[in-house]
């Protein structure tokens, strides 16, 4: 799962933690069959193909989880979820709440945007949740 993908998240940069996810999603895509994929999850074609092809930074938590929940054996909403849950925990380990964030973390995010992708009203891309993730991490290790 995403959220514990690596046992230090705050040692990593984004783009090495997204590197991480992509191996994970390519290994379940892999051993299930792109026809399987397509199948089971709500991905269009042209965006299985560009994740096949490594393109997964974009791609949406709830997107990468469906990937991800291919023969798993946590369905794609607990992935997603727990991803969030992670990301909470880390606020509160880290004693950060979002406008703290968003002030101190460069991606752009307003304080509002950060709650409402942590809370799983707006989609979060892969991207920020390697971003998010690793910040938080590296703040409560």
């Amino acid at each position: 799962m995403f959220h514990d993908a690596v046992e230090t998240p705050g040692e990593l940069s984004t783009e090495e933690l997204v590197a991480v996810y992509e191996r994970q999603i390519l290994e379940r895509v892999e051993a299930v069959g792109r026809a399987s994929a397509l199948s089971d999850t709500d991905l269009d074609p042209g965006r299985l193909d560009a994740v096949l092809a490594g393109d997964v930074a974009g791609l949406t938590l709830a997107d990468g989880a469906a990937l991800l929940a291919l023969e798993g054996a946590a369905s794609a909403e607990e992935i997603a979820m727990l991803a969030r849950d992670a990301l909470l925990m880390g606020m509160t380990t880290a004693v950060m709440d979002v406008e703290k964030l968003a002030g101190e973390l460069d991606s752009g995010l307003t304080a509002r945007e950060i709650q409402a992708k942590v809370e799983g009203r707006f989609p979060m891309t892969l991207r920020e949740f390697a971003q998010l993730h690793g910040f938080l991490s590296a703040r409560t290790s």
